[in-house]
């Protein structure tokens, strides 16, 4: 049985019946998970995005749990409370993305031996979009997917992407790989910057919700990527790119004002995925599921609908 972590559930504003434990990926890289169970209809596998952490998504399983669906969330390596990959706990770091695969690996491991109701469904935002992506094509028994400002392109202008190919590549080869990507903060976006003017969220009161935890659990924060990170994060990007779209029905929410992840990879993937939608949300930022009140009872809506299609 799996040992019970940390969980700050004031914090998290979730539905009442959670765990959290902490599971072990096959590297012995410790991870993070929380279930929020009760919900009969079969699970939702929850991927967060870059710097995030399990309480965050306190409300979406509320969402998620009045719909009938049971929620498992987790802290990546090097983020929330799983264990930090440098001395500088702050830096985000991974050394190959497809380590992030060992993690999504242990966490379903984990809910399949806990019983939890089949069938598994996937929900992936930012990072955790790509992670998902990617996981799609390895068949790991998911009837159906649904994408939240998904991490499939990684925003720069037009100079910066060269420049950013040749400055990652150059610090593998003279041992900088683990330093902070130039232009990011070493702190918190979230707790450096104030809700006017940021790229988040419209809805000044999930500003708050998220801003609060970090200020109240700093430790739960991350500043930007490493050079490591960015490397190859830009390669596993470049290589779905290539990748035909899945057979397997999915949803991808998309604000008009992104201004995080590319949007452009996001237009394409969904023009050419047969069984898939774009669902496009006019003045949306970034947190599609941290956005008011009717946007998300739009989007936990018709994720709850495609997966109710594809029980």
């Amino acid at each position: 049985m799996a040992e019970d972590a940390p969980f700050f559930a004031d914090l998290a504003d979730g539905p009442v019946g959670w765990r959290a434990v902490w599971l072990h990926a096959d590297d012995g890289v410790r991870l993070r998970a929380a279930v929020w169970a009760g919900g009969a209809k079969g699970t939702v596998i929850l991927l967060p995005g870059r710097t995030e952490y399990v309480e965050k998504y306190g409300r979406v399983a509320g969402d998620l749990r009045a719909r009938g669906w049971s929620t498992v969330a987790l802290d990546w390596r090097g983020q929330g409370l799983a264990d930090r990959l440098t001395p500088d706990p702050m830096l985000g770091h991974v050394g190959a993305y497809e380590d992030y695969q060992r993690d999504l690996d242990a966490v379903l491991a984990f809910a399949r031996a806990e019983g939890l109701p089949a069938p598994f469904m996937l929900m992936g935002h930012s990072m955790g979009g790509s992670i998902g992506l990617r996981a799609l094509y390895r068949n790991l028994g998911f009837r159906a997917a649904v994408f939240s400002a998904p991490m499939w392109g990684i925003l720069m202008n037009g100079w910066q992407r060269p420049l950013a190919e040749v400055v990652t590549t150059l610090a593998g080869f003279v041992g900088q790989a683990v330093r902070l990507t130039p232009g990011t903060g070493a702190d918190s976006y979230l707790t450096r910057e104030g809700f006017d003017g940021n790229v988040l969220t419209t809805d000044r009161e999930m500003w708050g919700y998220m801003r609060g935890q970090l200020l109240v659990q700093p430790g739960l924060g991350l500043g930007g990527p490493s050079l490591r990170w960015l490397r190859t994060a830009m390669d596993d990007c470049a290589a779905l790119a290539q990748l035909p779209a899945p057979a397997l029905p999915t949803i991808c929410a998309l604000g008009t004002l992104e201004r995080v992840v590319d949007p452009k990879p996001v237009h394409l993937r969904m023009a050419g995925w047969g069984a898939g939608q774009l669902d496009l949300y006019p003045g949306a930022e970034h947190e599609i599921m941290m956005e008011g009140p009717a946007v998300r009872a739009r989007f936990f809506d018709r994720a709850a609908s495609l997966f109710d299609a594809n029980r």
